[in-house]
């Protein structure tokens, strides 16, 4: 079965530079996939053709964060707040700014400072226990762009840039991923109403860029964290009952697919489409979470052209799969739920239904 990844791997000369460069950008390396004792995951994407539009990563806080270094730097910008800025001295961060502001306008007391100041320290101390908290944690991003191809991988492709741009800006201030992330990247993959480039004034050609995307956190207490935009729900294989089951409903709100849906209060609404408006924004309640990974279970994420969520023998092959291989690794239960999935594709071929073959993406958690 390892010779899927070898196979995926593999550089034929007739691909297309961009799409060999796309497809090699989209695949993530094992040397970044996260060690969290007892709990290990791996993920696999088979294209329908040379590139595709899904992607997953591997979000390892440790190895893409010096956690130890910000949690120092914290504890000193705490300290630095504090420290009232003398007279004539130039300012030596934002609070110093705002500080000077606050001294330029009437009725301004010294009280004011005092507690703006304190409260900017508090949110530092805040942010150390966050980041101290991410050692624990292990994020997964899967992202399915509408069709395949090359156009599909460069929409994954900005996705996969946006939320690490925003992703980045959320560990700076607090330590942790905000559901103002997904609004954010939302918006970002919204059509403006005022076509801004060439693309988006072509009457005859749809500029929207559209695509599924999932959020998850694994935890090692054997919770899982998860915001879901549109994208297929996670399936969990108990160990003990030996059944394929849905996450409930109860613990997750599904969100429209990015870019199709925005809140009714976001100061930025009336320049872009929505389909529908959103009574409110994502809120922290909205990311589901669950914390039944008992010793043993698999976490199955995927994408549409795997499982697309009403085929009843496809589920029950995939139940099958999964029982079979269920004592062996992450890596070899992914490796086989793919192999199943792809000799779906070649009886497909053989009734002459290639078009119904899609990009495909398995991503197996399991806690030992």
């Amino acid at each position: 079965m390892d010779s899927l990844c070898e196979l995926y791997m593999q550089t034929p000369t007739a691909i297309p530079a961009i799409d060999d460069y796309l497809r090699k950008r989209l695949t993530p390396a094992e040397s970044t996939i996260p060690r969290l004792p007892g709990i290990e995951m791996f993920g696999l994407s088979v294209p329908a053709g040379t590139v595709g539009g899904d992607l997953f990563e591997y979000i390892n806080f440790q190895q893409r964060y010096d956690i130890d270094a910000r949690v120092r730097q914290a504890m000193s910008r705490s300290a630095e707040f504090l420290d009232g800025l003398r007279s004539g001295q130039v300012p030596r961060n934002s609070v110093d700014d705002h500080v000077q502001w606050m001294r330029s306008k009437p009725g301004y007391r010294s009280e004011m400072e005092i507690e703006y100041r304190d409260a900017r320290s508090s949110e530092q101390l805040r942010l150390v226990e966050e980041l101290n908290q991410l050692p624990n944690a292990a994020g997964i991003l899967l992202v399915d762009a509408e069709g395949h191809g090359t156009i599909s991988a460069k929409i994954a492709s900005s996705v996969h840039d946006t939320f690490h741009a925003f992703l980045l800006s959320d560990i700076n201030r607090c330590g942790r991923v905000t559901p103002e992330l997904f609004e954010n990247l939302n918006l970002r993959l919204a059509y403006s109403v005022a076509p801004r480039n060439a693309l988006a004034s072509a009457e005859k050609e749809s500029a929207q860029e559209i695509a599924t995307l999932l959020y998850g956190e694994v935890h090692l207490s054997g919770g899982f964290r998860f915001v879901n935009c549109g994208h297929p729900p996670p399936l969990l294989f108990s160990a003990e009952s030996h059944t394929l089951t849905e996450i409930d409903e109860t613990r997750m709100v599904h969100f429209l697919p990015l870019g199709l849906q925005l809140p009714e209060d976001h100061p930025d609404r009336n320049r872009y489409l929505s389909l529908q408006l959103r009574h409110r924004w994502a809120a922290s309640r909205d990311l589901g979470n669950t914390s039944v990974l008992n010793r043993g279970d698999i976490l199955f994420l995927y994408t549409d052209g795997v499982y697309d969520g009403s085929d009843v023998c496809n589920r029950r092959r995939l139940a099958e799969v999964l029982e079979g291989h269920s004592a062996q690794s992450a890596r070899e239960i992914c490796l086989a739920t793919m192999e199943c999935a792809l000799a779906t594709d070649d009886a497909l071929r053989q009734r002459g239904e290639e078009d119904l073959i899609d990009d495909k993406t398995v991503f197996v958690i399991k806690r030992n």
